[in-house]
């Protein structure tokens, strides 16, 4: 991973300052690190920390990802409501747009993501400790 704009703690959330873990339990992020962390093998930009709702899941399974359903082959657990998991970040900009976008942990959402998602979107949708 390139230093600047990939890899470890030297990136940055959409706040400006280091990107905090997203989740531990369970584990997250493309890297599986528990970080929203990115690179230019993650084509699917996982830089979104969303706090899962019943709405997105049931959205998400409708979309053609299921990400309630545990699948022991690849040690994902399956994801309940309360969850935070890094998202694709196209993937919450589709919900948003269908009103089923789950909130965001803006200080563990990676910078990155602004390349999909308006940063005033996401202000719109962070969890209230942030705002």
């Amino acid at each position: 991973m390139d230093g600047e704009n990939f890899g470890g703690g030297r990136q940055k959330n959409v706040l400006g300052g280091a990107l905090i873990p997203c989740s531990v339990a369970p584990m997250t992020g493309f890297f599986r690190d528990g970080c929203c962390h990115t690179s230019p093998e993650d084509i699917g930009s996982h830089t979104v920390c969303a706090v899962m709702t019943s709405d997105f899941l049931s959205f998400s399974k409708a979309a053609g990802n299921d990400l309630m359903t545990p699948r022991a082959k690849y040690g994902f657990p399956g994801l309940k409501p309360g969850d935070s998991w890094c998202l694709c970040a196209a993937r919450w900009e589709q919900a948003r747009r269908a009103g089923a976008a789950p909130n965001v942990i803006l200080s563990a959402t990676n910078v990155a993501c602004l390349s999909v998602v308006a940063l005033e979107d996401l202000r719109a949708h962070a969890v209230s400790s942030e705002l």
